[in-house]
């Protein structure tokens, strides 16, 4: 087989951020990702471009700090992602920024008085350096043909600017008012066609002095674990099950600390098909297994990527 035969195997998921892009959805899912494949070794100087549909309902967009109970909300969202695939000294590594537009609609009960909201803009986008250490070294496309999956070992950080759409008065907001990072560490065991991923990560806030109603919002870290298996069933296709839990993240309100801790989970289906040389299309499913405070919602995405670069 040639060498952009024995890549193309590995290449119709491109990797897991495009499948995290259907969760960017919902404007608090911070730690609520299910991202199989996430620390997969790529062919360096090779792009990814991807847009997406994601379609959320429930109870979601609530922060379980605000004064919102029984939602009923509705979330589409459009998603422009890129990655690129680097070598920094020698490990493989992967930016990727994703940018989501949203239209939420739905009524909950506000401060116990029954509010409709109806919204539409630019969310917080993300942006991500992934680098493997282990397992994953930097290779081209001829030396990727040869290359065979084992135990790969990462890391990331996250970045998640507050440029979304924002406003203070309300109760439910695209954006979030506030810096966000995350740093991640992921590892991935290939039994093929098996593939097995575990990840940790926790994410920090800034504080956000301008909050509903000018309050000021602080917000303990949440810490988030997931797992994945994915299966290889040949030309480019894999599915993958995976769950996902995510703890902490208690509030404080003016000075006083809040009961909201979260300890919630999800768990997640995506499939994963090549289109062409080219092309492939990804659909993932979610939903939540258990909630103790805050979002508790269903999601369906489909994302058509496209790739180009590193001699492909």
């Amino acid at each position: 087989m040639n060498s952009t035969g024995s890549v193309r195997r590995y290449l119709s998921g491109g990797r897991g951020l495009l499948v995290a892009v259907v969760l960017w959805a919902a404007p608090t899912a911070y730690g609520q990702e299910l991202e199989p494949r996430a620390y997969t070794n790529l062919p360096i100087g090779l792009n990814f471009l991807a847009v997406g549909y994601a379609h959320s309902q429930g109870g979601l967009a609530t922060d379980p700090s605000l004064p919102v109970t029984d939602a009923h909300l509705k979330i589409h969202t459009g998603l422009l992602a890129y990655v690129r695939s680097l070598d920094l000294w020698g490990k493989s590594a992967k930016f990727d920024v994703i940018a989501p537009y949203s239209k939420l609609s739905g009524n909950a009960l506000v401060g116990g008085q029954a509010r409709e909201r109806e919204i539409s803009g630019f969310g917080d986008p993300r942006l991500r350096l992934s680098v493997n250490f282990y397992g994953a070294p930097a290779l081209s496309v001829p030396e990727y043909a040869n290359y065979k999956r084992d135990l790969v070992i990462g890391a990331s950080l996250q970045v998640t600017p507050p440029v979304g759409q924002y406003d203070a008065s309300k109760a439910i907001n695209l954006g979030s008012n506030r810096w966000a990072l995350k740093p991640d560490i992921g590892f991935s065991k290939s039994f093929l066609p098996l593939t097995l991923d575990l990840t940790f990560g926790a994410t920090f806030f800034t504080v956000n002095d301008n909050y509903f109603v000018g309050e000021r919002l602080e917000q303990a870290p949440i810490y988030s674990t997931q797992g994945n298996v994915s299966y290889d069933f040949g030309g480019g296709v894999w599915a993958a099950l995976g769950v996902t839990y995510y703890m902490g993240g208690r509030t404080t309100l003016d000075g006083v600390t809040r009961d909201d801790g979260l300890g919630n989970s999800r768990v997640g289906l995506t499939v994963s098909a090549p289109l062409d040389r080219y092309y492939s299309v990804k659909l993932n499913a979610s939903t939540g297994i258990s909630t103790r405070t805050g979002t508790n919602f269903d999601t369906l995405g489909l994302v058509l990527q496209y790739r180009w670069g590193g001699g492909l």
